[in-house]
């Protein structure tokens, strides 16, 4: 009996303590079952006569049924977390049983044993298999149940799901096993046209129509919970976010930042609160990361404007394909000091200079490419604030066009291979200086670029450069979501204090892109990039700033806040383009990214204009500075600007 006293032993071990009450559990259903199978076959009289010679049967076929529980841990879950997965064991595990139990039940016949003290019939054997495995998960679903309805409180919230494929299923599940009960599914929302089932998990499942908002209240669901798989749609149904925002029903959904690969199990708690950004409807962007990769690995990259929000955002895309060496400058010191620890955090295996200097010290940048030689140079430096430029057309000269010459220079003196220049939307027709001094640093780029391909770069001939590689690339978006001092941080700034919300106009519109995808369009467009070549971003569906704000004064939940229109600012336009009236796009390999037909500049008229505007901005004339932009670039035209007089003038 050795092997008796081990399996006690093992049973009861502190380790199984937790699990063997329930096997005693188990072990009486099946007392119970046999009871009720013979029950079943026998009249009541003959069952009690028969009562101890049928327990001594029961009790004898016990451990075929605790081979099969130790076999397929049927004692083993948390009964009140029970699954479809649990109670697919329970049936293996009692078809193993019977099984064995018939087969004992055969060969004691065989022997001429007693057979009578446990023989089963075929008949009996499939009785004792249905009715305990019913008990079994009878059980089991009654202590889930009981226990999901005690978990349910006042804090309880009833909760939408939107998607009915994995994505959805996974959240469901992961709800139902949370504890305490924060959420309870009570309906689920299909996309598709087609219903694929009127319940799904036990909850109706309820078209994407106008009158979803209605179901959702009568079943007093206070939040829709969007699948990752269905988030693209979502954001195009603009009609139902607005709906459901106002009738104060939240949304949430999966974080910018993160993907759900649609493999591993999707938590609940990955989940939040959406934010305005997460609505503007907007296509997921894939780009070639190998490419990318191939590029980058192993060289040494200089990125200018670091600190930015562009720049920074660059840092961490490129950090992650281990350039060699990365050279990050920018003139703000705090924010600098913040990459220098973002960097020292997260990739402490790359060597990272983080340099505070301005693009425009001439003398310091040349020392630092001497020193460096960069292999790829990104310059997102730049002033970028259209206001401020307005007032300061001597700084938007100096920084933006003085400093692009400077390092683009230095780029075909040190062989660096390719110069990825970060421009604007508002380059296109500029109605304000800020955009008409990109577009000045655009045409210097291409023209210098044009000057390599001819073989006649003046720059490598001063410099004893013998066959210069720069290609110049040259990338165009419009504003980018969370930008500093963009407009959506401004509103909700202005919404936290109570209002007004202040719009320029009420029919102004904007192209907004999230941050990384607009960097990691650039680094595409730089590895696409052969020389010369002006990228412009398919931005999506414009967004009216109006409704915009409207929107995020909604989901803060705010009252009484009260939107102002204070007209349009000095050199602000209605809408954005990215495209002139004189060009024209040719497609690329990937369908966010086209290349604009472009004019294209003679490098020595190009030259000698920039030099007479670089020498005016040392007057700090501002309306000298400006007419002069104006004459290099004359589609630029002032837009409620002091400067309009100068087009009147014309």
């Amino acid at each position: 009996m050795k092997w008796l006293s081990s399996l006690t032993n093992w049973y009861f071990s502190k380790k199984a303590l937790p699990y063997w009450g329930l096997l005693f559990l188990d072990c009486f259903i099946v007392l119970f079952s046999g009871y009720v199978v013979y029950l079943l076959q026998l009249d009541g009289l003959s069952f009690l006569n028969e009562f101890w010679s049928v327990t001594f049967r029961l009790i004898n076929l016990l451990p075929f049924f605790i081979i099969g529980f130790r076999i397929f841990h049927t004692y083993s879950g948390i009964v009140r977390f029970s699954s479809f997965v649990d109670i697919l064991h329970i049936v293996y595990a009692n078809l193993l049983a019977a099984f064995l139990s018939y087969w004992a039940c055969y060969i004691v016949d065989r022997t001429d044993f007693a057979s009578e003290t446990i023989a089963l019939s075929v008949p009996e054997t499939i009785g004792l298999f249905i009715v305990t495995t019913l008990f079994m998960a009878i059980l089991r679903v009654s202590v889930k149940s009981l226990y999901d309805l005690f978990r349910q409180d006042s804090f309880t919230k009833r909760v939408f799901i939107y998607g009915v494929h994995a994505g959805g299923v996974s959240l469901a599940k992961s709800i139902q096993n949370q504890n305490p009960m924060q959420y309870k599914v009570a309906g689920f929302v299909t996309p598709d046209e087609y219903k694929y089932s009127e319940y799904l998990m036990g909850a109706l499942v309820y078209h994407d129509n106008s009158r979803l908002v209605q179901h959702m209240k009568d079943k007093g669901a206070e939040i829709l919970i969007v699948s990752p798989l269905v988030v693209e749609h979502f954001r195009t149904r603009e009609d139902l976010i607005n709906d459901l925002i106002a009738n104060d029903i939240k949304i949430m959904m999966m974080p910018q930042a993160e993907e759900w690969n649609g493999q591993t199990d999707l938590q609940h708690q990955h989940l939040q609160e959406v934010d305005i950004e997460d609505l503007l409807p907007r296509n997921k962007i894939q780009v070639n990361m190998d490419a990318i990769g191939k590029l980058l690995t192993g060289k040494v990259i200089l990125i200018t404007g670091a600190a930015g929000s562009i720049g920074s955002e660059m840092v961490k895309q490129i950090a992650i394909y281990n350039p060699s060496e990365m050279v990050l400058i920018d003139q703000a010191e705090t924010p600098m000091h913040e990459i220098r620890l973002m960097m020292e955090r997260e990739f402490p295996s790359i060597k990272a200079l983080t340099i505070v200097t301005s693009i425009t010290d001439e003398k310091h940048m040349e020392k630092i490419f001497a020193d460096h030689r960069p292999d790829y140079v990104f310059h997102a430096a730049a002033y970028k604030h259209v206001p401020m430029m307005e007032d300061n057309p001597g700084q938007a000269v100096h920084n933006n066009i003085y400093g692009t010459h400077v390092i683009a220079d230095l780029a075909v003196k040190y062989g660096t291979k390719k110069f990825v220049m970060i421009s604007t939307d508002k380059a296109v027709n500029p109605t304000n200086v800020m955009g008409c001094s990109k577009r000045i640093c655009e045409i210097y780029c291409q023209s210098l670029n044009k000057t390599i391909a001819e073989g006649t770069c003046p720059i490598a001939v001063a410099d004893g450069v013998e066959k210069p590689v720069t290609q110049f690339v040259t990338t165009r978006f419009g504003n980018v979501l969370g930008s500093n001092g963009s407009v959506i941080p401004i509103f909700k700034e202005q919404i936290k204090k109570g209002g007004p919300v202040t719009v320029t106009h009420p029919d102004i519109i904007r192209y907004f892109m999230l941050i990384p995808e607009a960097c990691k369009l650039v680094l595409e467009a730089g590895t696409m990039g052969k020389g010369g070549e002006i990228f412009v971003f398919d931005m999506g569906k414009p967004v009216r700033i109006a409704d915009l704000a409207q929107r995020m004064i909604n989901l803060s939940g705010a009252k009484n806040v009260e939107i102002k229109f204070t007209g349009l600012r000095d050199g602000e336009k209605l809408y954005e383009e990215v495209l002139s009236d004189m060009e024209s796009t040719k497609p690329t390999i990937h369908p966010k990214i086209m290349i604009a037909s472009v004019r294209e500049y003679d490098y020595k008229t190009v030259c000698a204009d920039e030099n007479r505007l670089i020498k005016a901005a040392e007057s700090f004339d501002d309306m000298n500075i400006v007419k002069i932009m104006k004459e290099i670039v004359p589609e630029y035209k002032s837009n409620s600007s002091k400067y309009c007089v100068l087009d009147k003038e014309e």
